[in-house]
C-alpha cells in the first residue's frame, strides 16, 4: 500500500503544479480533476474509503463537472465553435490521460494485487468520521459552514443585476422607471 499511497501522492503534486502553470483554463481544470481523483487513492490507500469515495464523489464528480461547464459556457473570449474544437484536441487530453492512466494502474494494483499483508492497519469507518467532525472539530465544522453560507451570499449577490442607485431613479422619467426595480 506505500506504494500506491506514495505514487498517488506524486501524481496528485504534479497534477497540482500543471494546474497553477497551466494557461489554459480548460487544461487547468483537467489536471485539477485528476489531483482530486488522485487525493481519493491516497485516502483509500491510507485506510479512510468513506473519505476517498466522498473525494471522488463530491470534488472530482460533482463540483469539478460544474467548472468545466461554467469554463465552457463562459467560452473565454474566443469564438464558441474554435474554442470547443481546440478543446476537444488530442493536445489537452493527452498528460490527464496518462495521469489518470497511471492512477488506474496504482488503483487496480491496490484492490487486486495488495493482499491481507499490504492492507491497511485500520479502516476508518463513516461513524468514526462523524463522531470526530462533531466532537473533536466541532467548531471547525462550523466555521466552514459559516463561509459556505457567506460565500453563497455572496455568489448570489455578485450573480444579481446591478440595481439603480436612488440618485439615478430620481432623474428618469416617470415612464422610465420600473414597477419592480
Amino acid at each position: 500500500m506505500n506504494l500506491v499511497c506514495y505514487g498517488s501522492c506524486a501524481v496528485a503534486l504534479l497534477s497540482a503544479l500543471l494546474v497553477i502553470v497551466e494557461r489554459n483554463a480548460m487544461r487547468a481544470l483537467l489536471h485539477l480533476i485528476v489531483m482530486l481523483l488522485a487525493l481519493g487513492l491516497a485516502f483509500f490507500a491510507l485506510g479512510a474509503p468513506f473519505v476517498a469515495a466522498l473525494q471522488v464523489v463530491i470534488y472530482a464528480g460533482a463540483i469539478m463537472v460544474l467548472f468545466v461547464f461554467v469554463v465552457m459556457m463562459l467560452n473565454l473570449g474566443a469564438p464558441g465553435e474554435r474554442q470547443e474544437q481546440r478543446w476537444l484536441g488530442a493536445g489537452v487530453w493527452g498528460l490527464p490521460v496518462a495521469l489518470t492512466l497511471a492512477l488506474l494502474a496504482l488503483c487496480a494494483y491496490a484492490l487486486l494485487g495488495a493482499g491481507p499483508a499490504g492492507a491497511p492497519a485500520g479502516v476508518v469507518s463513516p461513524k468514526q468520521v462523524g463522531l470526530v467532525l462533531n466532537r473533536d472539530y466541532l467548531l471547525v465544522v462550523e466555521i466552514a459552514s459559516l463561509l459556505l453560507v457567506a460565500g453563497l451570499v455572496a455568489a448570489v449577490q455578485l450573480a444579481s443585476p446591478a440595481r439603480p442607485e436612488p440618485a439615478e431613479l430620481a432623474a428618469l422619467s416617470p415612464s422610465e422607471v420600473r414597477p419592480d426595480g
